[in-house]
Order: C-alpha cells, then sequence, then structure tokens
C-alpha cells in the first residue's frame, strides 16, 4: 500500500515510517510504502489513525488466497483436508486427528478438546469482558459505534497506554537488536554455561546471516550457530527455527548441530540502529529457545535429536525461555538505551510486568480458536464440506468477538496447518503454555538463574529430544505432572 499523503502517516511512529519511505526509495516510488511484511504491517494497524487506512491492509491480510482468482486457496484447503481423511482411513484411523494424535502427548482429539474447552471456559468471560471495555474505550475516545477487527490492535494499544503509561515507542530504545542478542547469550551461559562467538569462516546463504560458534564451559564445540533477522525479497514472513545438521553420535564419536533461527525484525536505517518492540524480544528468545533444544541435543540417532520430539512437546523449550524477558534479573543484563547505555529503568520493568496479563481472554480466546479451527478441519469426514468460508464461520462461532467480515477467510493462508507440521497439532500452543508456566514457577520457587534447576532441565528436556515419552521426561525435571493453574495465574485468568 503506497500513501503518498503525509497526512495519512498520522499517529505512526517514526522509525516506521522512515522505513516505508526507505522501501518506497527501493523500489523507486514516491511516498511510503507499507506492506504485509510484520514489521511494516503489524505496526501500520496499531498506531496509524487512519481507520480508513487500516480497514484496508486488514483486510487485504485477511483476504490472503481468497479473492477467487488463479491463487485462491479453497479448493486446496478441501482437497489437503480430503486427502489425510482418506490416508487415515486407509491406515485404520477414525480421522487426521487421530492419526496425528497418537503419537502426541494428548494422545486423542477428545482430550484436546477437553484440554481447549477447559481453557475457554475460563477465558471467555474474561475476554468479552475486555471486548466490552474496549468498545467502551473506542467510544469515549473516538465515538466509534461498532468495534471491528481492524480497530483491536489500534485501541487496544491506546488502552494500554492508558492504562499502565506504557508503549512500545517507549521501551524500544532499550532493546537494541545486538543488545538482545547479546543478552540471550548471556542468559543461556548463566543457566548452561554456553558462550557463543562470532566467526567469518563459516559458508552462509546470504550476507545478512550471523555465523557464531557455541562452546561449553571446557571449551569443546556444541553448536554452529546460525541468525537471520531481517526482512528481505523471498523470504516468508514470521519467525522459526531450522536445524541444517542434526546432533547424533557416530562410531563413538558425538557430532554436533548447526542451527538457525529465522526472523523478519525492522532493517537499521541511516539514522537508527534495528530497535525491537518487546513482542520482538520474545520473538527472539522464543526461537532462541527452539534453538537450544537442537544445540544442546546429546542422543544417539538424528531422528530422535533436539526438536524431533511430540509436536505438543516441543513448544516447552521456546516458550519457556520467553519467560526471562519479563524478570529484573534478566532484562538488566541487556535492556540498555542504545545512545546512552542506561540500563531500563525499574518503573518501567514493572510496567512490563503489570501489562503482561492485559487482554489475557481475549488473546487465549484467539489462539484456542485457532486450535479449534485446526481440530474442525481434521477432527471429521470433510467430504460433505464444500464452503470454506461458512465452514470456518460455524468453526469460530463460540470464540469470535468481532463482527464477521466476508472478504477474509483465515483457512486460505492457514499456514501452520496447511503448510507447516501443525495440522492436528495448534492446540500445542497453549498445551506448551501451561507446561512453560508449570516449569517456570519451578525456576521462580528456586531462582532464575539456579543452576540445579537448570541443569535439570538441559539433562532432562533439552539434551533428550525424542528418546522417551515426554510426560516421562517433564516429570523427571518437575517432580510432577504439569498443572494448569500456573498459566491461568499468570494470565490473570484466576487469583
Amino acid at each position: 500500500m503506497l500513501i503518498v499523503d503525509e497526512k495519512d502517516l498520522a499517529g505512526l511512529p517514526e522509525g516506521t515510517i522512515e522505513a516505508a519511505k526507505q522501501l518506497a526509495e527501493s523500489k523507486e516510488k514516491e511516498g511510503w510504502l507499507f506492506t504485509l511484511d510484520y514489521p511494516s504491517y503489524i505496526p501500520f494497524v496499531t498506531y496509524a489513525d487512519n481507520r480508513e487506512l487500516r480497514k484496508k491492509l486488514t483486510l487485504a491480510a485477511g483476504s490472503k488466497a481468497f479473492k477467487g482468482d488463479d491463487l485462491d486457496n479453497q479448493g486446496i484447503v478441501l482437497q489437503i483436508v480430503n486427502l489425510r481423511h482418506q490416508r487415515a482411513n486407509l491406515l485404520g484411523y477414525k480421522t487426521h486427528a487421530h492419526f496425528v494424535l497418537e503419537e502426541r502427548m494428548a494422545q486423542t482429539p477428545e482430550k484436546v478438546l477437553d484440554f481447549s474447552n477447559e481453557l475457554l471456559e475460563k477465558a471467555k468471560p474474561a475476554a468479552k469482558k475486555e471486548f466490552e471495555n474496549l468498545e467502551k474505550f473506542a467510544k469515549e475516545l473516538d465515538n466509534i459505534d461498532q468495534l471491528e477487527k481492524w480497530d483491536g490492535s489500534y485501541y487496544s494499544e491506546k488502552l494500554k497506554q492508558k492504562l499502565f503509561s506504557l508503549d512500545d515507542e517507549q521501551l524500544k530504545p532499550y532493546f537494541k537488536l545486538e543488545n538482545v542478542i547479546d543478552g540471550a547469550f548471556t542468559v543461556a551461559n548463566k543457566l548452561f554455561d554456553l558462550s557463543f562467538e562470532e566467526i567469518d569462516t563459516i559458508d552462509k546463504y546470504h550476507e545478512d546471516v550471523l555465523t557464531y560458534k557455541v562452546t561449553d564451559k571446557n571449551g569443546d564445540l556444541v553448536s554452529i550457530f546460525y541468525a537471520d533477522f531481517f526482512p528481505r525479497s523471498g523470504k516468508r514472513n514470521g519467525a522459526w527455527m531450522t536445524s541444517y545438521k542434526p546432533q547424533y553420535v557416530i562410531d563413538g564419536e558425538n557430532s554436533r548441530p548447526h542451527i538457525s533461527i529465522v526472523c523478519n525484525f525492522t532493517k537499521p536505517t541511516k539514522s537508527k540502529p534495528s530497535l525491537l518492540t518487546f513482542n520482538e524480544v520474545t520473538t527472539l528468545f522464543h526461537e532462541f529457545g527452539h534453538a537450544l533444544h537442537g544445540m544442546l541435543a546429546n542422543t544417539t540417532y538424528p531422528s530422535l535429536s533436539g526438536t524431533s520430539v511430540f509436536w505438543d512437546f516441543v513448544e516447552l523449550p521456546s516458550q519457556v525461555m520467553e519467560n526471562w524477558c519479563y524478570e529484573k534479573e534478566a532484562l538488566e543484563l541487556f535492556a540498555k538505551h542504545y545512545e546512552t547505555g542506561e540500563v531500563i529503568p525499574m518503573d518501567l520493568v514493572e510496567k512490563i510486568k503489570d501489562s503482561a496479563s492485559f487482554h489475557q481472554g481475549m488473546q487465549t480466546l484467539r489462539q484456542l480458536s485457532f486450535g479449534l479451527l485446526d481440530m474442525k478441519w481434521h477432527g471429521q469426514d470433510p467430504s460433505n464440506i464444500s464452503n470454506v468460508k461458512d465452514f470456518e464461520t460455524e468453526a469460530f462461532k463460540d470464540t469470535n468477538l468481532y463482527p464477521k467480515t466476508e472478504e477474509t477467510c483465515m483457512s486460505t493462508a492457514f499456514s501452520h496447518i496447511f503448510q507447516g507440521g501443525y495440522s492436528s497439532g495448534y492446540y500445542s500452543y497453549k498445551w506448551a503454555e501451561v507446561l512453560d508456566a508449570d516449569a517456570f514457577e519451578y525456576f521462580q520457587e528456586a531462582g532464575i538463574f539456579n543452576k540445579e534447576v537448570a541443569t535439570k532441565f538441559k539433562d532432562n528436556v533439552l539434551s533428550q529430544g525424542g528418546t522417551e515419552n515426554p510426560m516421562v521426561l517433564y516429570k523427571r525435571f518437575r517432580g510432577q505432572e504439569p498443572k494448569p493453574e500456573a498459566l491461568l495465574k499468570r494470565a490473570g485468568l484466576i487469583k
């Protein structure tokens, strides 16, 4: 979306405007260019005062592969779910979900639905109350009669600023990318005695990629680590971890892994370094947690190494690492102003912690809605489904807060379940949140950098890969099965 009138930029952060200007110049266009890439899209729908342009970009994002043209995915979605169902039947399973969940901690679709509905019961009343308050706030602020999808992020950010006097632009100067990377490395060192040395002797696929040699306290090689942080043409959105070469043992020799994390953060500009939003800080720590799972692997077979675990266990190491981003003791290590070097003020740290449960009812409902849509697609015979949009609308009826928009459809671009590995597995994000909240509670009880707890986590979770049932590994680390209360407390859904 090209903007040529400067008035349409009202509300946008300076860094977002500068990045849009540079992008337009790179395309030899006059004005400011905004795209559906997250570093461009998210700030626009969060901060732009122009409601019509927020709507335009939101509908563009929500209608990907849903325009009735050659790139429309509705027929492909139906083809995929039917082929998956047929394969499951051929192999003796009732549905694709039954087929997939046999090798998951949850084991059955019924258990997934029970788990999801238990959380839904706690989250929905809170979400509805949060949404009603957001509607009232938008009405008071701008006389908005009906809150729409393109209003949610914008007014949520405004309300958060009002309640906590906190916004991302206030925080970003303390989260220079290089400092956050060093912070993740320091946390890994304090927990697991790892050291990271940047090297330039490793072949890489693009000049933006950083390469590191990772060693243990004895100086022995643990892993080669690649980091690819910026958007570019041909690179997909989002963030992920990849294992180029897993760890394994062959002829008595422990062959160490090559691990990568990929993100899409705002590039440095002529006047500013890459400054991260707090959400991007947690994203980096999340992917770094996946990377640690790969780097610290210690198994015989590559097929069981690192992240080769049950899908509803794989997010535990990544999501548990996010918790350090909220802790004063960790933030003091790396959250320093990029110009002055000042450590982030403690009142900001307290605001970060206080705001962590802001709109958690709505966020929980949103994540549960994606998992329930996934189970709807894969937990039944899909042969009678003919209309993707109608099916999706029905699946969302218990979780949707916003008015229906005919122009959008999530399923046609739901890459997690139709392109990635999350079919019948999207619930695992929430499942892993239960695990990570319970696990981090153990760290908090002993101290967030407690070496004994960290070593138990490394020896029983990070190093073991898929060699044993994950519940056995978790109980060996924690001494008990995970309980949802820690997550519900963290989200502010119970006292």
